[in-house]
């Protein structure tokens, strides 16, 4: 079955992360977003708004493009 575009998203924004050796908590407080929100997302658990990619890009330092 193929992958839903939740999961894949949320893994994408994970590498990112890691990429950067920040954790979820710092990620979090870099975009203004919660802990747990960015948890829930990494894990495909949350569909993200447009306004909190655009948050999480900038504070990966990456463009929304490079998300997707």
């Amino acid at each position: 079955m193929k992958e839903d575009i939740i999961i894949k998203f949320g893994k994408r924004i994970r590498e990112e992360r890691l990429k950067l050796g920040i954790s979820q908590e710092e990620l979090a407080e870099r975009a203004g977003l919660h802990r747990t929100y960015i948890g829930m997302i990494e894990r495909g658990e949350k569909n993200i708004t447009l306004r909190n990619i655009e948050k999480i890009a900038k504070a990966l330092n990456i463009s929304i493009q490079d998300l997707f």
